[in-house]
């Protein structure tokens, strides 16, 4: 079955960088696209990052030019490297895919930014 595992979440200071990974398993993870979504607490998940299956990204305008989505297809990984992190950062973060049948979530990692 499908799996999307989160890691790489924690405490950080405002201005300091983290890097989340999502390994995944039961799909071929080449010919999918992939997402990292966030929702922080009293607010609907929104999408943070994207990657097509070609390497093709776009961001939300709140981190543009300060995360940076990649992906390794031998690894069947996705990562989220965030840089010059602020409090409105701070929510639990999720790796995303889907398929023409249904959308599939990780349970998320934390990320905390303290002021």
């Amino acid at each position: 079955q499908v799996q999307l595992v989160e890691s790489g979440g924690g405490l950080v200071q405002a201005g300091g960088s983290l890097r989340l990974s999502c390994a995944t398993s039961g799909f071929i993870f080449s010919i999918n696209a992939m997402g990292w979504y966030r929702q922080a607490p009293g607010l609907q998940r929104e999408l943070v990052a994207r990657i097509t299956t070609g390497g093709s990204t776009n961001y939300a305008d709140s981190v543009k030019g300060r995360f940076t989505i990649s992906r390794d297809n031998a690894k069947n990984t996705v990562y989220l490297q965030m840089n010059s992190l602020n409090s409105e950062d701070t929510a639990v973060y999720y790796c995303h895919t889907r398929n023409k049948w249904r959308d599939y979530w990780g349970r998320g990692t934390q990320v905390t930014v303290s002021s």
